[in-house]
């Protein structure tokens, strides 16, 4: 299905060679740091820990390498049909970003009633959000960009579980980048601005870098 043929997306202007230029750097370079970065965290949480956190780190690597792939994708293809597919897994796969980030983060509480409700609770807002964007393309984006903050900030209901189980290292980088997160948006959504998509991007990977330090931290300072 193609976008509705009034979406504002078909009115955006066309990025310049010099944009596309930098979006792709800032793609390339967050990609390979996230291949070698995740290489790096799997090892880490291999040797500390159990099948279960093994397990939810990888379910965060499938949700990184998954969102920076389709972002570079679809941003990356000139407008075709194929653009508006990859636009329909791009938006999907923040959905699986947010919930794939908090995943290893839930194994460390030490309550498992807040552990379990919060993976629920993300799970199905985030399997919610891809079945609308997989099978209504461009009909509710407005409303997904609060969807995904809202999602994002979830985890403010389970703050007290998360500073008694994780290092204030972790609480702080958590808190850092879902701030990063929505400050990039009034760049994506400020559509005159020359290379805005590429600075939105830039803060989409700093909040990707402090998350991953923040689980990173997690995993090392804990151990099964």
């Amino acid at each position: 299905m193609p976008l509705p043929s009034d979406h504002p997306r078909l009115r955006k202007r066309p990025f310049s060679e010099g944009e596309l230029i930098a979006d792709g750097l800032i793609h390339a370079i967050a990609i390979l740091a996230a291949i070698v970065g995740l290489a790096v965290l799997i090892g880490l949480v291999v040797a500390r820990h159990g099948g279960v956190e093994i397990t939810a780190t990888i379910v965060y690597g499938f949700a990184l390498l998954a969102m920076l792939g389709f972002s570079c994708a679809y941003n990356l293809v000139p407008a075709s049909d194929l653009k508006w597919i990859l636009r329909r897994f791009d938006h999907s796969a923040i959905y699986l970003m947010i919930a794939g980030t908090y995943t290893p983060l839930i194994t460390l509480f030490d309550d498992g009633v807040w552990a379990w409700t919060l993976a629920i609770v993300v799970w199905t807002g985030a399997v919610v959000g891809i079945i609308v964007k997989l099978a209504l393309p461009g009909r509710f984006d407005k409303l997904s960009i609060i969807a995904y903050v809202l999602l994002g900030l979830v985890v403010l209901a389970a703050i007290e579980p998360m500073n008694r189980s994780l290092p204030t290292a972790s609480v702080v980088l958590v808190a850092v980048g879902g701030g990063l997160y929505i400050s990039g948006i009034a760049f994506y959504l400020w559509k005159s601005l020359k290379f805005h998509n590429a600075i939105w991007h830039g803060f989409v990977v700093s909040a990707v870098f402090c998350h991953f330090a923040a689980i990173t931290t997690a995993m090392v300072a804990t151990s099964a």
